[in-house]
């Protein structure tokens, strides 16, 4: 084995929250673990704790840590607040990797896409070193089929040490936590096939109909935790002895402006017409459907997404503009949360006024990092616009204490995750988390679906007990997909 030197200065430069201490002593010596602690409560200095361990004990000579690719600044930042050490990245550039995997680092820090393009050298360096692989947001291989998560089932257990990290580990269905699981242990806890995990752990629309088939749901997701539990660590705000302030959730209601009414109503009769099989309407993860119905979902936040001729006000906007006039008044900061891209830049052109800056997909990470960087430090500017898909995952914006969501997915990793980008460590304020929802619209449905992915969640992620979960459960987001519809329900 390829030793490198060992002058560097291996001990971490701060000591960690009591429940990191406690979450770091109960897995440091694991051969793969996972710390599925809450966003916002600090898994990133846990695994440089970790790090730091393998290290000094000379249980690795090599770390690679794996995050998306907008978050390797953002470790670059943290590695450099809790280390004396710096990491070497890896890129897309080969050349460059290659004096990289033939360098004496300690640390490197690569996205996932790397780990796909250099699979056949990685595969070469984990024969020539001691390799500890932490995954950063691990719910990024949450599906078993894709290119990607493969790529780390044939790396996995060529690592000596293998971490993931998530506060979303069961990110959208309770099944999304088997390829995570699966790339620590090779099917030892969850077993070897997704087919037989994903049968009994699915929220299908006709639950509700089906007292044995919920029956067999709950109980095979009470049962997932503690099957994982000897290698992982879960904690919530609520389990934390830590002063956080009060997160106040709440839901708006609006009326569709008349011209979007219109416009909702057509699409909705297009949507009943291919979304109904045999009278019955259909929703599965398939993702045409999905797409499909996601043009229910921007007619209602704003029509103009899907027909270039609406030139009216959205009934959502108003409402907005009055949340952001009262934090603005107090002296407070609001991020604005919409799925689409087209609405972040309508948005921000309509706010300008309040300084507005905004973050998608469709700018470089360099437009991305000056426009939070703008809304961390100037005062004047008073409101970011932003997609989840581009910032919900490992950004501090405590600067603000507003989140409001003029519209949502149908993804639960979303919502969790950027909501709580306000509602996190070195957060003083109340935060308040308003969802904008038009009357008698998809949204509805949105709301209800989410409740039940969240509730599922916590079951699935051992934060609530299945006494409990049984106490709130409800299977109604099947039914209610015909009035989404706007379907008659059947008679007799």
């Amino acid at each position: 084995m390829l030793k490198t030197y060992r002058e560097a200065n291996l001990t971490p430069k701060h000591q960690g929250f009591v429940y990191q201490v406690e979450a770091f002593e109960a897995v440091k010596d694991l051969p793969y673990s996972a710390v599925f602690h809450e966003q916002g409560l600090g898994k990133t200095k846990i695994g440089v704790d970790l790090v730091l361990y393998w290290l000094r004990k000379d249980i690795v000579d090599s770390i690679i840590i794996i995050t998306k690719k907008g978050l390797i600044q953002n470790w670059k930042d943290e590695l450099a607040i809790h280390t004396h050490l710096e990491a070497r990245l890896l890129s897309q550039d080969k050349q460059a990797n290659f004096y990289a995997f033939n360098s004496p680092a300690k640390i490197y820090l690569a996205h996932y896409e790397v780990m796909k393009s250099e699979k056949k050298r990685l595969t070469l360096f984990l024969k020539t070193r001691n390799v500890a692989a932490v995954l950063d947001e691990a719910h990024k291989i949450k599906n078993p089929d894709s290119a990607m998560t493969k790529v780390f089932f044939s790396l996995g257990p060529g690592f000596k040490r293998r971490l993931i990290m998530t506060g979303t580990p069961v990110a959208n269905r309770p099944y999304d936590l088997w390829a995570q699981i699966f790339f620590l242990d090779q099917g030892a806890a969850l077993g070897t096939e997704f087919a037989d995990f994903k049968r009994d752990l699915d929220l299908t629309n006709d639950l509700a109909s089906d007292p044995w088939r919920v029956d067999r749901f709950q109980r095979a997701l009470a049962a997932v935790f503690d099957k994982i539990r000897p290698f992982s660590v879960r904690e919530t705000k609520g389990t934390v002895d830590i002063k956080l302030p009060e997160k106040e959730l709440r839901n708006i209601e609006v009326e569709l402006e008349s011209r979007q009414l219109e416009i909702y109503q057509r699409f909705q009769k297009e949507m009943s017409a291919i979304v109904v099989r045999e009278n019955q309407a259909v929703l599965d993860d398939a993702e045409e459907m999905l797409k499909r119905l996601m043009r229910l979902v921007q007619a209602a936040s704003n029509p103009a997404l899907v027909d270039e001729s609406y030139k009216s006000i959205p009934g959502k906007f108003p409402i907005l503009l009055n949340l952001i006039h009262e934090a603005v008044d107090a002296g407070e900061k609001v991020i604005v949360w919409t799925a689409f891209t087209d609405n972040v830049d309508w948005l921000a052109r309509e706010l300008s006024d309040f300084g507005a800056v905004r973050v998608h997909g469709k700018r470089s990470f360099f437009e991305r990092d000056l426009a939070l960087k703008s809304f961390k430090t100037d005062k004047s500017c008073k409101v970011l616009i932003a997609t989840p898909a581009a910032a919900k995952e490992g950004l501090t914006l405590t600067v603000a204490n507003h989140a409001v969501f003029y519209d949502r997915s149908f993804s639960l990793d979303d919502y969790l995750q950027a909501q709580d980008r306000i509602h996190r460590i070195s957060q003083s304020r109340t935060c308040f988390i308003t969802n904008l929802i038009a009357s008698h619209s998809i949204d509805e449905w949105v709301d209800v679906l989410l409740a039940a992915k969240h509730l599922a969640a916590q079951l699935g992620q051992g934060d609530i007990n299945l006494d409990e979960y049984s106490r709130q459960a409800t299977y109604t987001y099947g039914e209610m997909i015909r009035d989404v519809l706007g379907m008659e329900q059947p008679h007799g």
